[in-house]
């Protein structure tokens, strides 16, 4: 089993900047993708970044040259730095591993989840 927490969400203005952190517990061998979904109220859960082994990673075209997923291998840490936050980006934030080999922002694709963490951009 693998258990991930999300943290570092928040309520900030237009323009403004997060970090949201993954914290990884539990048998982590050979699953060291990871990607960061969201999913705002009355939609489906969208991939928004995703980083493989090494520092390999893929983007929702929404955020491309705004987020940026990262890692810290030491401790298992994934991290996205979110910059320029827009009002459409305010959903609830999930961290995912375990991808099973698809595509990589499909939600299907991925066995285990955090419990989310809420970002709101207010305008």
């Amino acid at each position: 089993q693998l258990q991930l927490a999300e943290s570092g969400g928040g309520s900030v203005q237009d323009g403004e900047s997060l970090r949201l952190s993954c914290a990884t517990s539990g048998n982590t061998a050979g699953r060291t993708y990871r990607a960061w979904f969201r999913q705002a109220p009355g939609k489906e859960r969208e991939g928004v970044a995703a980083i493989w082994t090494g520092s390999a990673s893929f983007y929702a075209d929404s955020v491309k040259g705004r987020f940026t997923v990262s890692r810290d291998g030491a401790t298992n840490m994934v991290y996205l730095q979110m910059n320029n936050l827009k009002p459409e980006d305010t959903a609830m934030y999930y961290c995912a591993a375990g991808w099973r080999g698809g595509d990589w922002y499909r939600p299907t694709e991925y066995d285990y989840w955090g419990q989310g963490t809420q970002v709101t951009v207010s305008s």
